[in-house]
């Protein structure tokens, strides 16, 4: 197994260019408290490595479909979480 290796502050510089976000935007991406926060893994003397989680996450974001979102959001109820479809909704988030 290939361990993780995080993406580099470039890596996820041209990520927030290529779609056109602002900080905060990439924070919502994240699910993290807001452009500050993202800031922690982009900039800085000591930036933070992204973790597989969450980079997990944003790409999952990026990749599946409404529909596919939807299949993961009816798993984690199954599971047994509290969630709302709302909360993964790339669009409304970016619009």
């Amino acid at each position: 197994m290939i361990p993780y290796e995080a993406p580099s502050t470039t890596d996820l510089q041209r990520l927030k260019e290529q779609l056109g976000f602002s900080g905060n935007d990439m924070a919502d991406l994240a699910s993290v408290a807001g452009g500050q926060q993202w800031r922690k893994y982009t900039g800085g003397a000591e930036p933070r490595g992204i973790n597989l989680h969450m980079l997990f996450f944003i790409a999952a974001r990026l990749a599946l479909s409404p529909a596919e979102m939807s299949k993961v959001v009816d798993k984690m109820k199954e599971i047994g979480a509290g969630v709302d479809r709302a909360d993964f909704d790339l669009q409304r988030k970016s619009a």
